[in-house]
């Protein structure tokens, strides 16, 4: 299972210069919450923001990564 500090790292590493704060929101491993500030927000619907952040990681939402609750930035 992917903790807090996995899923921030990934997150940075595919959005550079993005800023994400990652919380284990249910304290089991497989719910998390996140905060994401990036300039590749600029321009997109919410809809779009939180789907850059999704595609990072593919199948593993609603698999490992059981919930993952965003919200996304502008900086």
């Amino acid at each position: 299972m992917p903790s807090p500090d996995d899923i921030k790292a990934r997150i940075e590493a595919a959005l550079p210069g993005a800023r994400a704060e990652v919380e284990d929101w249910t304290g089991g491993g497989d719910h998390f919450r996140a905060t994401v500030v990036a300039e590749q927000f600029e321009g997109l619907n919410r809809i779009d923001q939180h789907r850059l952040v999704y595609d990072v990681f593919g199948a593993e939402i609603g698999g490992p990564i059981h919930a993952l609750s965003l919200k996304t930035q502008v900086p």
